[in-house]
């Protein structure tokens, strides 16, 4: 399939500073004695517990349903005991409090009977998005929305092309990168599986081309996948946003989302690369998404990189770890320096939105008294 780059109206040429926190390998941090779980981690309905304070659960347990169409099934991230079911306060630009259960971890990190797939072939459409939709799968690149839903084109939809975003283009975020880098089979396993479940035959893996050894990895990793010969990988022009969904379209279709349409009236279904690996793991080696990979970036941090962290990881402590110059009250960012928020509570758990903490922004703007609109 021959792709003829476009472009988009606008955008920025950015700075990078990503290159600060792709020296050296994904590393996993040390398990928390706590984990504080949200009951809302996504697009749609929170989801509602499943176990009771003083239950105990082994690692890939459901502790909580999804409610309704729109929702996510939620897991524990590690064996342990429920200590909560209450109110506590949750990564929000707003500083909300919402819905948690906390687990008292017992260092055991004991899994469930964990069922792999060994031919998703075998399973229908239809079976495949069930498993997905149990493993509280979610988009990772940003905006948490259930991706079960988006496997699912329902009848009057016939998908032309999947687009595999590894764009990620904020400055100053590596997650993505480092995950091609690193686990591009992985990826490539989560893409065969998402074309399945969509009937879709072509498939375009878009990367920005300021991640050259990103792009070498999945290409290296394609060339051995003889399945796979419909899938393309093409470099696009670093532009921010150029990782936008409805952008990212038009750079690779030429063809504009409409204002009150989805992709999918195209003809076309995007999904995360991280989002691509979650599929995998889940469908490969039955595992429930109960931890991803995080940027921790900035000037004030002496370790940067990229860290494997179980969902609901005080902030703190993956900072501690990367040896970050911050006082407990002390802002930071959450995501990006363009799409970010600014949070002050580091004890704040990690979630499945959560792709960045950065401490530190270089060539920052001096604060301002906000003014009214």
């Amino acid at each position: 399939m021959t792709v003829k780059l476009t472009t988009f109206p606008g955008g920025l040429k950015l700075d990078g500073h990503k290159k600060r926190s792709t020296q050296t390998a994904i590393q996993k941090i040390p398990l928390s004695k706590k984990l504080v779980l949200p009951l809302q981690q996504h697009i749609g309905a929170a989801s509602v517990p499943l176990v009771n304070v003083g239950d105990k659960v082994l690692k890939g347990q459901k502790i909580a349903r999804a409610e309704g169409h729109v929702s996510a099934y939620l897991h524990a991230p590690s064996s342990g005991t429920v200590i909560a079911i209450d109110d506590q306060a949750i990564p929000h630009p707003s500083k909300l409090s919402a819905p948690c259960i906390s687990i008292e971890t017992d260092g055991e990190d004991q899994w469930i009977d964990r069922k792999p797939i060994a031919d998703f072939t075998s399973l229908s459409e239809h079976e495949l998005r069930k498993i997905i939709r149990d493993a509280g799968i979610v988009g990772l690149g940003g905006a948490g929305f259930p991706s079960y839903i988006k496997l699912n084109p329902g009848v009057h939809h016939h998908i032309e092309m999947l687009i595999i975003n590894g764009v990620e283009c904020e400055p100053y975020i590596s997650c993505d990168d480092m995950l091609m880098c690193e686990r591009a089979q992985g990826i490539l396993d989560g893409i065969a599986i998402m074309q399945y479940a969509l009937r879709v035959k072509h498939c375009v893996i878009a990367i920005e081309d300021n991640k050259p050894e990103a792009i070498s990895a999945m290409e290296l990793a394609l060339a051995t996948r003889p399945d796979m010969t419909t899938t393309s990988i093409i470099a696009i022009p670093t532009r921010y946003p150029a990782g936008s969904e409805k952008q990212l379209i038009q750079v690779v279709t030429g063809k504009e989302v409409p204002s009150s349409g989805l992709p999918i009236d195209l003809g076309i279904v995007c999904h995360n690369v991280g989002t691509a690996y979650a599929i995998a793991r889940t469908i490969n080696h039955g595992e429930p998404l109960i931890s991803r990979i995080i940027t921790v970036t900035g000037k004030f941090v002496a370790k940067p990189g990229n860290f494997d962290v179980l969902l609901g990881t005080p902030i703190y402590e993956l900072l501690e770890f990367c040896g970050a110059r911050h006082q407990a009250d002390e802002p930071f960012i959450l995501g990006g320096p363009m799409m970010g928020y600014n949070l002050s509570n580091s004890s704040l758990p990690v979630t499945k939105t959560a792709n960045c903490i950065l401490v530190g922004v270089d060539d920052a703007a001096p604060a301002s008294k906000p003014l009214p609109c």
